[in-house]
């Protein structure tokens, strides 16, 4: 997508404008006796981003890096996010995760970035010898990049979302150069671009990173990403806590859902998610939001602003603080528990959907997933829901609670007569997690989400305690729900996800 323009100059200088690329610079050199071109891919956006002379371009990284005060990182760094946006803007954010990469050694830097300006559907590894920076030339691994692109059908050597030119000046891997070249030095990049945003192909790249570099300490991966565009100043702050809050559950499904339905805003939310199951598949079980703030905060402007944060994902050799298990007061479960009835009724007696006011409730107020199932007399009469935090709770309980009622494609509608025999029960999510290893699902606490490709089934916590399962079978039958084989979660392309549930009931009329 084409970034809009604002109309202040100091906006178009540092988030659009670019200096006249038309070609990648074919560099001859000499080569066992013959001449051999190197294709290498000039600054793009030098002078409009950031300093076009090196020694100003250092010094103003100088000056944000001695600003930025990230805190000691515990454990070993496998992935970072850092923002994209010009450096006047984005740069004060951008330090602190450049901040924290300074002492660390890396031979090799993945960057992983969106595609600005050219559409394609695969993600795109750059088929050149290097990137040019005011700062000098940074080599590209081009052996790493062959063996990458062997690694799935999704994966290709291109220069798509590479090359630049004046009317797409694209800058997401270029202006991330000049910090890493401060900071590590000599490296060697894998630049990638990612042309398809969705969560199969986050999947792919970031399985295949942790692939190659099952053994390997010395590569970093970066994603390059700025979070959510042109709101006003409040509305960018609860849009972009809502990706943070994720990301720091490491759910980074829900986060892949809801960047592909814009609910949540990354341009980079795919580069994200990818380094999120890379790290992950290192061995990462820490994300760490080290610093977040808008374009407001730089120039005053709050009506149209551009969210940035700085994050990293470790491999700590601390175990990470238990997080509070999630609880309802028993006020606020009886008030979802009307709001479930109420939206079944309106619906069903009035033919108009019920209309709850805002909750006084701040919990009942904030996004998560959340089921309701209906039975009649003890029997099932329908079930579904929400799996990521589309909606604040109060209203994803409404609409689950209608869908349920009038849309579960394996019973016909609720009738009026029904509505008196009706119990209601919700089921209220927890962020999801990927299951490494089914001796961590526990009969009873855990649901389970089984997605390959396009198949996917979901059981709740109370289901396998109810049916009498033990743990094999508790994953046979998700996988039975998914419509898939019953061993299917012995396939490396299946991902398991645990949630748990807060889970209460009572009947319509009480």
């Amino acid at each position: 997508m084409k970034i809009a323009r604002s109309s202040t100059m100091a906006w178009l200088m540092t988030q659009c404008i670019a200096l006249l690329v038309t070609a990648p610079i074919l560099h001859v050199r000499a080569a066992a006796g013959a001449a051999v071109q190197e294709k290498v891919r000039p600054e793009a956006v030098a002078g409009a981003f950031y300093p076009a002379d090196p020694q100003a371009l250092s010094q103003m990284i100088d000056d944000m890096l001695a600003k930025a005060t990230p805190p000691p990182v515990d454990g070993e760094i496998l992935a970072a996010v850092a923002p994209h946006a010009g450096y006047p803007y984005s740069g004060p954010v951008a330090a602190w995760t450049y901040a924290a990469l300074k002492g660390h050694k890396y031979s090799r830097v993945v960057v992983i970035a969106p595609s600005h300006y050219v559409g394609f559907d695969f993600t795109s590894v750059y088929d050149g010898d290097a990137y040019t920076t005011p700062l000098g030339q940074v080599p590209v691994d081009k052996e790493f990049a062959r063996r990458l692109v062997k690694m799935s059908a999704t994966i290709q050597l291109s220069g798509k979302g590479h090359q630049a030119t004046q009317d797409a000046p694209e800058h997401s891997v270029e202006v991330e150069l000049p910090w890493l070249q401060t900071v590590l030095g000599n490296f060697e990049l894998v630049p990638i671009v990612m042309g398809d945003q969705s969560y199969e192909s986050s999947r792919a790249l970031g399985v295949a990173l942790a692939k190659m570099l099952r053994d390997d300490h010395d590569t970093l991966v970066l994603a390059s990403s700025d979070l959510s565009h042109y709101h006003t100043y409040g509305e960018a702050e609860t849009i972009d806590h809502k990706t943070l809050n994720a990301l720091e559950a490491y759910d980074y499904l829900s986060m892949s859902r809801n960047f592909e339905s814009r609910v949540w805003e990354a341009c980079g939310g795919a580069p994200i998610v990818a380094a999120m199951i890379y790290a992950e598949r290192m061995g990462a079980n820490k994300a760490e939001v080290l610093r977040y703030a808008n374009s407001g905060d730089v120039n005053g402007d709050r009506s149209r602003v551009v969210g940035y944060s700085a994050d990293l994902f470790i491999k700590s050799t601390h175990k990470a603080d238990a997080v509070p298990p999630f609880s309802l007061t028993d006020a606020e479960k009886a008030e979802l528990l009307s709001v479930a009835r109420k939206s079944v009724e309106y619906m069903i007696q009035k033919n108009e959907p019920y209309a709850p006011l805002p909750s006084a409730s701040e919990t009942l107020n904030r996004e998560y997933g959340a089921f309701v199932t209906l039975t009649e007399n003890g029997s099932l009469r329908g079930c579904i829901g929400y799996t990521a935090p589309i909606k604040p709770l109060f209203m994803t309980v409404r609409d689950t609670a209608t869908l349920a009622a009038l849309r579960d494609p394996r019973f016909s509608p609720v009738r009026a007569s029904e509505l008196p025999k009706l119990a209601y029960e919700v089921s209220v999510l927890s962020p999801l997690r990927r299951v490494t290893g089914i001796e961590q699902i526990k009969v009873g606490r855990d649901g389970l989400l089984m997605k390959n490709g396009d198949s996917e089934g979901l059981l709740l916590p109370q289901v396998p305690v109810e049916q009498k399962w033990d743990r094999l079978t508790f994953l046979e039958q998700t996988c039975a729900k998914a419509g898939m084989d019953p061993n299917c979660w012995k396939d490396e392309n299946t991902d398991i996800f645990s949630f748990t549930a807060v889970v209460f009931n009572k009947k319509s009329r009480e």
